[in-house]
């Protein structure tokens, strides 16, 4: 019988979708789980795996034209796969001392997606030990990270290929490199030619671009400001840094120690870890917290699940998997829903100072901006100091003024005094 290639119900609001690149011409024949075709949605880019083996007889969405969740967009006629596919299908050999990526489960009609594969291989688990809960029995990210969590395996720091051990663990990913001047001697504005181009938003950025406004339109923003002496994060990151690599396969970054002040700092200020629904306010009594990262086709922010029980490693490993995989638009839809706050740094690419946007349903947001050497006041003695901008944009329905400087004071304070994180005072 005929297979459909359907479109999943990828997630909660999302109605809009467009097909990409496919990997396979029609009269192609196909191996089960080979990627067939890339979509874009409004919140991430996925891959569509081939639900089973045999051939694309026919595609009835071609790449740029625009789908919804539960469309057939291909068929497939069931048969053996080639040869030639099947050891295209076969894992390529791994390093000594690694475990080799945990395959399909033996349950044919179980599909592992690629970023519970990593996890489960991580932890040297086999697909089989995780129950998958995704559409068309997908194993999905979170089912690997449950079945981790079940067998009491750590992660293990992430291969070469995964996350480059020089990644700075930053929230978003380095700016793109700029161009060299023109040639001595062009005239100016001679890379423009006088006229205009229309580009279609994509998904992403029409969700983006609504997001915004909605954030703007629905909630009463207001922002407060502080400044953080980063002087002893800086100290630490270069007392411990390379101990820190060496132990856990990733470099000691500024979120680690911004994320669990949050941490702390949210359970002291509860209010800001809210969200409006309706008439009521929802109080989550856990932090998933959002980490804003630049990707190929625009800003994603995958989330940090259960914030508060992650350590430093996990939290830096954690990001630079996000950045590195949003490079390559392999951001899961499922890793994008459900945050409960947000942080963004702007200071990578050399933001002073801004006033964030909430992420709605959140109510708050905080920004970090560029560490700069500024002179400031040290018991009675002016000193220079590396110091950042932090700025926290809130909604002020469910959020208090007093509330939101509390947050944000808090958090400066960890920052500059870091062992506080560790004894919770």
């Amino acid at each position: 019988m005929t297979q459909q290639l359907v479109i999943p119900e990828a997630g909660e609001s999302i109605t809009e979708v467009r097909i990409g690149e496919w990997r396979r011409r029609e009269g192609s024949p196909v191996a089960l789980d080979e990627v067939l075709v890339e979509i874009e949605t409004d919140k991430a880019a996925m891959e569509l795996p081939a639900p089973v083996s045999g051939t694309l007889v026919k595609i009835l969405k071609a790449s740029g034209e625009e789908a919804s969740p539960g469309d057939v967009i291909a068929l497939i006629e069931p048969g053996e796969a080639t040869r030639a596919q099947e050891t295209a299908q076969t894992p390529a050999p791994h390093d000594a001392g690694e475990p080799a990526l945990a395959g399909p489960s033996s349950t044919r009609d179980t599909h592992v997606m690629p970023a519970a594969r990593r996890v489960l291989a991580q932890a040297g688990l086999p697909s089989s030990a995780a129950e998958p809960t995704g559409p068309g029995r997908r194993l999905l990210k979170e089912d690997a990270v449950r079945a981790v969590d079940a067998a009491g395996k750590g992660p293990r720091p992430p291969r070469a290929d995964e996350a480059s051990p020089d990644q700075e663990a930053s929230a978003e990913t380095a700016p793109e490199p700029v161009p060299p001047p023109p040639p001595a001697g062009s005239p100016a504005g001679a890379g423009f030619m006088r006229g205009e181009e229309t580009i279609p938003m994509t998904p992403l950025r029409k969700a983006v671009a609504r997001n915004l406004v909605r954030a703007q339109q629905d909630a009463a923003l207001l922002t407060t400001f502080n400044e953080a002496d980063m002087s002893e994060v800086i100290s630490l990151r270069r007392t411990y840094g390379q101990r820190f690599r060496e132990r856990h396969g990733i470099k000691l970054g500024f979120m680690s120690f911004f994320v669990k002040a949050c941490v702390d700092a949210l359970e002291v200020v509860p209010a800001v870890n809210s969200r409006v629904a309706g008439d009521k306010i929802v109080r989550p009594n856990y932090c998933d917290i959002g980490i804003a990262v630049g990707g190929g086709r625009g800003l994603v922010v995958p989330v940090l699940r259960n914030a508060e029980s992650m350590s430093f490693a996990q939290v830096e490993t954690s990001i630079a998997d996000f950045a590195v995989r949003a490079r390559k638009n392999k951001i899961e839809i499922s890793e994008l829903a459900g945050g409960t706050f947000t942080i963004t740094n702007g200071g990578i690419y050399g933001s002073m100072l801004s006033t964030p946007i909430v992420n709605p349903p959140q109510s708050g947001i905080l920004g970090m901006h560029a560490i700069q050497d500024r002179p400031v006041a040290v018991d009675g003695k002016v000193e220079v100091r590396p110091m950042m901008y932090l700025a926290l944009t809130y909604d002020h329905r469910i959020i208090d003024g007093r509330e939101a400087v509390t947050f944000l004071k808090r958090v400066r304070d960890l920052v500059e005094r870091p062992e506080r994180i560790w004894l919770k005072v």
